[in-house]
């Protein structure tokens, strides 16, 4: 099981201590603590930290669901982010190959480099999993240049289809990165996708793509819209 997460958010007035700030191959990167949370932003934009991980759970757990019983079933989860999904998909003995693909240099570091990596709380466990591999690369190029197939794909990419922190991340969500994504799908494989928000045109696109049993789940949040995790299968 992953271990402990940090102690909850700090009073607002804590001022964020920047870990470590470095200009990566897709602009800023940036790994900050506010409190007791972790933070990783992106470009001048919040993209994640470690207060809950219900999203990054139900993830994989959605996928895990729709694929039933098949036995092992091999899994890509796209983005390390602060390691909630492959934590989580470790914590289950049922899944098969773990594949993490993460195109940040520096959020490998995070959970990996030196005697204690700051994100090592969250995903040591699963890392060391004989099961799991972390591939370097761009998720939309790996899926294009991978000969492997998977019965699942949890992507965690940037914020979602209709609002990324960087312009290269839009082609995922367009038909041909959808394509892409079918193409190493195995039969009746599952694709599920996180979003800061939902997006019906992504549903109809999904629909358009040949994907089918396409339905969004919510993650109830504090403030605002729900995250979300749209659903989609590969016909058999």
């Amino acid at each position: 099981m992953p271990a402990p997460l940090p102690a909850p958010f700090a009073p607002e007035e804590t001022v964020p201590e920047v870990l470590d700030r470095r200009e990566g191959p897709y602009g800023e990167v940036v790994l900050r603590r506010h409190g007791g949370l972790l933070q990783i932003i992106a470009n001048g934009t919040f993209l994640m930290d470690t207060s809950d991980g219900r999203s990054e759970r139900l993830l994989v757990d959605a996928a895990r669901e729709a694929l039933g019983g098949r036995e092992a079933p091999r899994v890509l989860i796209g983005g390390l982010g602060v390691g909630f999904s492959l934590a989580h998909a470790a914590a289950d003995p049922g899944w098969g190959r773990i594949t993490v693909v993460e195109r940040e240099p520096a959020v490998i570091d995070w959970h990996t480099a030196g005697e204690a990596p700051p994100l090592a709380a969250v995903s040591g466990a699963a890392l060391a999993d004989p099961r799991t591999e972390v591939v370097r690369a761009d998720l939309l190029e790996h899926l294009r240049t991978t000969t492997a197939t998977y019965d699942a794909l949890c992507l965690d990419i940037d914020n979602g289809p209709d609002w990324t922190v960087t312009e290269d991340n839009d082609g995922l969500y367009a038909p041909a990165g959808l394509a892409a994504c079918a193409a190493r799908l195995t039969g009746g494989g599952v694709l599920a996708v996180w979003s800061a928000q939902p997006s019906a045109v992504f549903e109809g696109t999904l629909r358009k793509c040949g994907f089918r049993a396409v339905r969004t789940e919510e993650i109830q949040v504090a403030r605002g819209v729900p995250d979300v995790v749209h659903l989609a299968v590969k016909a058999a």
